[in-house]
């Protein structure tokens, strides 16, 4: 048996707040923590409603994308900018493009990581488990 039988099993618990216009993004990021009935997870389309979504519930986690309908992911990190310092907001940044300026800048802003597109769901088990996870003793 190759698992390690002496680490505790690890409980994923928290919010976690997608800020992704297209329906399928969405969907996939669903499908991905329906398996973790202690996870919440917040929807928005816009970047202003999950700008106000973020202020009101303050998520553990963001899961946000770069390219919105209405304001860019980069302006939506400026707008929370506060919020990610001072309660450590983790934001993950979605995008489609290569690397770009405003993953740079986003960063720079207290983004934590940036995830390309499409989304794989090894990468999100590892952020989740380094964000929401708590160990079952």
């Amino acid at each position: 048996m190759t698992t390690d039988d002496h680490s505790p099993p690890v409980e994923l618990i928290g919010t976690v707040l997608c800020i992704e216009d297209e329906s399928v993004n969405m969907e996939l990021v669903e499908a991905m923590l329906s398996g973790f009935p202690l996870i919440q997870l917040l929807k928005a389309f816009t970047g202003r409603e999950g700008v106000r979504l973020a202020q009101a519930e303050q998520p553990d986690l963001l899961l946000l994308d770069m390219r919105l309908p209405d304001i860019s992911g980069l302006e939506v990190v400026r707008a929370l900018s506060e919020q990610i310092s001072q309660r450590n907001l983790r934001v993950v940044l979605l995008t489609g493009d290569s690397f770009s300026i405003d993953v740079v800048k986003a960063m720079s802003l207290g983004a934590h990581e940036y995830w390309p597109k499409p989304l794989t769901l090894e990468r999100a088990l590892a952020v989740l488990r380094r964000v929401l996870g708590v160990s079952a003793l």
